[in-house]
């Protein structure tokens, strides 16, 4: 298992960057995937990015050309780099990871989330 801490959110103008980050207790290279999900008030909680031990990336349409998630192994830490960021991405952002068994089951682990909020 593992333990994940999300830091980075803050106030930030429509337009604007912020950097999150997602530090791991453990090997982030032993892990499945990690990924981003946010939660806006009201709403589902959403996958926002996700990265495999592989590097392979996704992205929600909403975010892409905008977001860029990305690791740093020897950090134990995954970021998300938001740049022109819009109001609608207001909400709690959540680190994620997922570690699969022998058996392909997932398990996840969640991090506390980080607010982040654009104003208009």
């Amino acid at each position: 298992q593992v333990q994940l801490v999300e830091s980075g959110g803050g106030l930030v103008q429509a337009g604007g960057s912020l950097r999150l980050s997602c530090a791991a207790s453990r090997s982030i290279g032993s892990i499945n995937a990690m990924a981003w999900y946010r939660q806006a008030p009201g709403k589902q909680r959403e996958l926002v990015a996700d990265i495999t031990n592989g590097d392979s990336t996704t992205y929600a349409d909403s975010v892409k050309g905008r977001f860029t998630i990305s690791r740093d192994n020897a950090k134990n830490t995954v970021y998300l780099q938001m740049n022109s960021l819009k109001p609608e991405d207001t909400a709690v952002y959540y680190c994620n990871a997922r570690i699969r068994d022998v058996w392909n089951r997932p398990n996840d682990y969640w991090g506390q989330g980080t607010q982040v909020t654009v104003s208009s």
